[in-house]
């Protein structure tokens, strides 16, 4: 599976659980399940983030293929690439 599968199968999962969530509101049953409620929410909070992180790696790699013109230049991308991915996870975390 690619990183664009990746991404919209999380996006649509997101969207799924983000639709739920406004029925449930709407309908006034969040008082009642408050606790499923929010664990909804955080799962699409989960799922962004993990369709943000592979939407990136997904940039980061076809830049690398784009601009890399030979092996040593595509090991210093990719090292480039996973500092990248490393401090947008870190900031995700927050």
């Amino acid at each position: 599976m690619n990183q664009k599968e990746k991404t919209m199968i999380a996006l649509k999962k997101a969207r799924t659980s983000l639709d739920k969530i406004l029925v449930s509101l709407e309908n006034g049953d969040s008082d009642k399940q408050c606790f499923n409620v929010i664990q909804q929410n955080l799962s699409v909070i989960g799922l962004l983030k993990s369709a943000n992180m592979s939407m990136l790696e997904g940039h980061l790699d076809t830049c690398i293929n784009d601009i890399g013109k030979n092996t040593k230049q595509k090991k210093e991308l990719q090292k480039m690439k996973e500092g990248v991915v490393k401090i947008v996870q870190t900031a995700q975390k927050k």
